[in-house]
C-alpha cells in the first residue's frame, strides 16, 4: 500500500464513494455511493480500474492535495476548474502524475460533483461490502466522513492495464451535458393516481428551479404547486433512487444516494436509472424539466448505456 495524496485543504465536501452499499434496506441501511453512477464508472475505466472502484466525490469547491507518488488519475462528471501545479488539466482524460505535484480547483464550470480516480483505487475498509461514505450513519470511506485536513489517501496494489504513451480520454459525444434546462426522463407512479390530472400536467410541462436545501439525501424543487387529490401521505413504501415525492407543501423532492429507505409521501415518478447522472449533478438555481418515458424504453436506454461502459472497460 502507497499514500496517493495528503490533504492540504478539504474542499467543501469531498467524500470516498463506490457504487455503494447494496442489499441492506430491509434493515434501514441506505445505498450511500455516487451521486453520479457513470461518471464514477468512466472515471475508474480511464485509469485501468474496476468500474466499482472506490473514488472520491468532489462537490463545487475541490480539495487542495499533495501528490505523494506517481500514478494514473482522470476527473470526470462536473468540471471545476482542476489544475495540476497551477496548470489546467482536461476533464474526461486519463493522465500521468508525478510525486510531488499539487492538485487543485478554480471555479465550477458545469455540473456539481467531480469524480477522482487514480489507479489502484483507494484503500479503505469496506464496510457490508462497499467503501461508500455515509455520513449519517458514520460509515465506510474515512471514518464515516468527508475528507479533512491532514488526511491521507491509501492507493491499493494497482493490477489493471498501464496508461500507453498518450493520455486516455472518453470521446467527446459520450461526455453528457450539465447545462440548464437539465431534461430528467422518469417512469410515472407509482403513486400518481393521488394527484390531479392538472398537478400532472404541470409536473410534465414546466420548469422546477432546484433549493439551497439540496444535498445527497435529495433534490429540493421550487416551482408551480402540485395538488394531490385527497391526501398527502401514504403507508410507508420503498424509496428508489430519483424516487420524486410530493409532500403536502405541493413541492417535489427527488431522493438520492443517502435517502432514506422508506418514504410516507406519495411517490409521483422515479428518475430512470440512466438519467441519474444528470439528477446527481444538479445545483441550487439550475432549472430541471421532467419527460415520462416507458418502462420499454427505459430499459431500451439501460442498455445501451451498459453497452457504453462495456466497450469503454474493452478498450482500454
Amino acid at each position: 500500500m502507497t499514500e496517493v495524496f495528503k490533504t492540504i485543504k478539504p474542499g467543501l465536501l469531498t467524500t470516498i464513494q463506490d457504487l455503494g452499499r447494496s442489499g441492506y434496506q430491509q434493515y434501514g441501511i441506505t445505498t450511500s455511493g455516487a451521486m453520479d453512477p457513470f461518471s464514477l464508472q468512466v472515471a475508474n475505466l480511464l485509469v485501468g480500474n474496476s468500474r466499482n472502484e472506490a473514488a472520491l466525490e468532489i462537490t463545487l469547491m475541490g480539495p487542495e492535495l499533495e501528490i505523494m507518488t506517481d500514478r494514473v488519475i482522470a476527473f470526470t462528471g462536473a468540471d471545476l476548474s482542476p489544475e495540476i501545479d497551477g496548470r489546467p488539466v482536461p476533464m474526461w482524460t486519463a493522465f500521468r502524475v508525478k510525486k510531488g505535484m499539487t492538485l487543485t480547483f478554480g471555479r465550477p464550470k458545469t455540473g456539481s460533483r467531480t469524480y477522482l480516480a487514480f489507479s489502484g483505487g483507494i484503500n479503505v475498509p469496506e464496510v457490508l461490502g462497499s467503501r461508500s461514505t455515509d455520513m449519517k450513519a458514520e460509515i465506510g470511506g474515512i471514518n464515516g466522513r468527508e475528507l479533512q485536513k491532514g488526511d491521507r489517501l491509501i492507493g491499493q496494489a494497482f493490477w489493471g492495464r498501464s496508461l500507453p504513451g498518450k493520455s486516455r480520454s472518453l470521446h467527446p459525444s459520450l461526455i453528457p451535458s450539465y447545462e440548464s434546462p437539465v431534461v430528467c426522463r422518469v417512469i410515472p407512479g407509482p403513486d400518481d393516481e393521488m394527484f390531479t390530472e392538472k398537478s400532472k400536467a404541470t409536473f410534465y410541462n414546466t420548469e422546477y428551479t432546484v433549493n439551497r436545501q439540496s444535498d445527497r439525501m435529495g433534490v429540493h424543487m421550487d416551482g408551480a404547486f402540485l395538488a394531490h387529490t385527497e391526501r398527502a401521505d401514504i403507508l410507508s413504501d420503498a424509496i428508489l433512487p430519483g424516487t420524486i415525492q410530493v409532500p403536502g407543501a405541493g413541492k417535489p423532492i427527488m431522493l438520492m444516494a443517502d435517502r432514506q429507505t422508506t418514504g410516507g409521501y406519495p411517490r409521483l415518478a422515479t428518475v430512470i436509472s440512466t438519467d441519474l447522472m444528470y439528477a446527481g449533478q444538479l445545483s441550487a438555481g439550475q432549472r430541471v424539466r421532467f419527460q415520462p418515458v416507458s418502462v420499454t424504453e427505459a430499459q431500451n436506454l439501460r442498455e445501451k448505456q451498459e453497452y457504453c461502459l462495456t466497450t469503454i472497460a474493452r478498450s482500454v
